[in-house]
């Protein structure tokens, strides 16, 4: 596997594919094909006994998926407070949050996130809510890594991430990222569009 899958696409052809369908005025993420593929990898990962955190929840799609069909105890997180008033309408209890940043020390069995991952050159940063849910800055990673950094500590024994990442952020830096945070990588579920291959990484500490 490499991070730059011969695809043809770039970051640009992406951005403007994603705002055309999702419209660029919504202050919300809403749930789309990559949510779909997190989902479904967390369906198959998570049990019912688990504490679940999803990070950058949105519309609380992915995390009322999981609860619904795993039956386990889901939270989400979010930095935008409009994201955490849907995720609430669905019944998923949200903090508004930066990352993992106000939660406990090894409390979550399993923490999923589907970060801001489009490549955007610098000083074309977007500034709203919903452009800043795409943008993961000129790597495509300034959101990932710091996550990366980050995450350990609130997860409890034994516990895992799974992580979305797209080829357009280099899949291996990824990986690369996370062996250097005490993680293990493995690839769970993909799919493959025109402009880029999306990932399902499963991180477990050492």
């Amino acid at each position: 596997m490499t991070g730059d899958a011969d695809d043809g696409g770039t970051g640009e052809d992406s951005r403007e594919r994603l705002a055309d369908r999702r419209g660029v005025e919504r202050a919300v993420y809403p749930p789309s094909e990559d949510s779909g593929l997190l989902a479904g990898a967390a369906v198959d990962a998570v049990e019912p006994d688990w504490r679940v955190l999803e990070v950058g929840t949105g519309s609380g799609w992915v995390a009322e998926k999981v609860r619904e069909t795993t039956g386990a105890e889901v939270l989400g997180s979010d930095l935008n407070p409009v994201a955490c008033e849907q995720a609430r309408e669905r019944g998923v209890p949200a903090v508004r949050a930066n990352l993992v940043d106000p939660f406990e020390a090894s409390v979550f069995d399993a923490v999923l996130f589907n970060p801001p991952y489009l490549p955007t050159p610098e000083g074309a940063e977007w500034d709203d809510w919903m452009e800043r849910a795409l943008s993961g800055g000129e790597s495509g990673r300034d959101v990932v890594d710091p996550f990366l950094a980050r995450v350990g500590r609130v997860l409890a024994p034994d516990g895992v991430v799974l992580l979305l990442v797209s080829s357009l952020t280099d899949v291996d830096a990824v990986r690369e990222q996370a062996t250097a945070e005490g993680f293990t990588a493995e690839e769970v579920a993909e799919e493959s569009y025109p402009a880029e291959r999306l990932v399902v990484l499963r991180l477990a500490a050492h």
